[in-house]
């Protein structure tokens, strides 16, 4: 079994139910995607910016981060929002969902330094096509980038 100890606490927790449960894969994805919020009109309206648009990511997803205070100091807390405009994006809306979920809301350098390798392949198999596994894991690179530039960058200004 893979080492998910990397991985912050709600994260972590998910990656490993899927790792202990392949047969369920599919039936958990799709009730992950069936709670994916699409990106609220007051982050940003369509036509969506090109900058929060993921690359290689046959869904054409986007990604939006909104800084929140952090009462114990340091780099702020983050709100990751998505847009999935492929309405048969089941898998990029079910990766939004649970990365909203489980990353939303923890400071910039938690998220900054987690690994993002794992994360596609525990929960969709190691046999997504290459087209299909390059989008989505550049969803995961890209809110990891965000958080890096709130922990590390130019964007840290909270």
């Amino acid at each position: 079994m893979n080492d998910f100890s990397r991985y912050p606490e709600g994260l972590r927790e998910v990656l490993e139910a899927f790792a202990a449960n392949p047969a369920d894969r599919n039936q958990m994805l799709i009730a992950y995607s069936d709670q994916f919020v699409e990106v609220p009109a007051h982050i940003a309206q369509r036509p969506y910016p090109q900058a929060n648009q993921v690359p290689h990511c046959e869904s054409d997803a986007y990604v939006f981060v909104e800084p929140l205070p952090n009462d114990a100091g340091g780099p702020p807390r983050l709100k990751f929002y998505f847009a999935v405009e492929n309405p048969f994006g089941v898998s990029a809306r079910a990766l939004s969902a649970i990365l909203d979920a489980t990353l939303s809301g923890l400071p910039a350098d938690v998220i900054a330094t987690m690994p993002i390798e794992d994360i596609v392949p525990t929960l969709f198999g190691r046999n997504i096509s290459m087209g299909k596994g390059q989008g989505l894991l550049s969803i995961a690179a890209v809110v990891k980038r965000l958080a890096q530039r709130y922990a590390y960058g130019s964007a840290r200004t909270a």
